[in-house]
């Protein structure tokens, strides 16, 4: 059995990013584990009628999207738990969503993009030092799409793997990507499957991509298993304060612009002290060798 670790920014970044990969290796019999940095307490509300979480005085969105992340990731079979946290002490969460680019939410002195990396690095090193997992997989240095707790995350995770001793390292440090060759064909899917009385957009085909594209050739790792999907469109579903999720393998965030769950997630496998790129000559299927 080997043991993964997951690290995201915000309640269904994980399962949005990597919930096939996660689903697959619970299948194989591997320990997995999602540490969230943030409770997103900035997120937009879908559902009118939790229309009211959003902005409440005293931060309810927080602990409520804690709610859905830990039910997503019950229903895939995978550990969780929030840096920072020490909930004995009423304390749910550490650091708080910094909110997009230019949000006055940046200036909350619990703002987690403008928390000391070293420091908060220090704290996932904790975290990996308890788990010893074999596999650490978090974003790239754009954090998918600029979002500064996405790209703070990226920051961090490397910080802590930095801080650690030789053999206090993961076998396998791992960033999320998506190969350019998948995106026009997924798009053109959304264009056959999703129904037009949903009411939802449709992205064009050389509309600018928002997750984290890179060439084929960049890619080392991917995960394609699409027996998982329906697990998580489950667990997505869980997370219903953020998206519509339907089981056809597709979803909408608040902008109501579709977007396809394919069943493939990619990856590339990097140094864990420069963040570089570990050539492998050929795409291994799976995070880690077979057997």
């Amino acid at each position: 059995m080997s043991r993964l670790l997951f690290v995201h920014a915000h309640p269904d970044d994980e399962t949005l990013t990597c919930g096939i990969t996660m689903a697959h290796h619970v299948a194989l019999g591997d320990e997995v584990h999602v540490l969230t940095c943030t409770l997103g307490e900035e997120g937009e509300v879908v559902p009118p009628e939790l229309a009211h979480l959003q902005g409440a005085e005293g931060d309810l969105l927080g602990p409520f999207r804690l709610g859905e992340v830990r039910e997503a990731m019950r229903r895939l079979g995978v550990h969780h738990a929030v840096l920072g946290a020490d909930e004995a002490a009423g304390r749910l969460s550490r650091f708080r969503d910094t909110g997009m680019a230019g949000m006055p939410s940046a200036e909350h002195p619990r703002a987690f993009g403008a928390a000391d990396v070293a420091e908060v690095g220090s704290l996932v090193a904790d975290h990996i030092r308890a788990l010893r997992p074999d596999v650490v997989v978090t974003y790239d240095s754009t954090g998918g799409y600029e979002h500064p707790d996405h790209v703070q995350t990226h920051r961090v995770t490397m910080a802590a793997l930095r801080q650690l001793a030789e053999g206090e390292r993961p076998a396998y440090t791992f960033h999320v990507h998506t190969p350019r060759s998948w995106v026009r064909p997924d798009r053109r899917w959304l264009r056959e499957h999703v129904p037009p009385g949903l009411g939802l957009a449709y992205p064009g085909d050389d509309d600018p991509q928002i997750s984290s594209t890179v060439p084929d050739d960049i890619v080392t790792h991917v995960v394609v298993d699409p027996v998982h999907l329906p697990a998580q469109v489950d667990a997505l579903d869980a997370h219903r304060t953020q998206l519509r999720v339907w089981p056809g393998g597709y979803y909408a965030l608040t902008n109501d612009v579709a977007a396809r769950l394919a069943g493939r997630e990619a990856f590339v496998r990097v140094d864990p002290l420069t963040g570089e790129r570990i050539a492998t000559g050929v795409v291994a299927s799976g995070l880690l060798p077979p057997g």
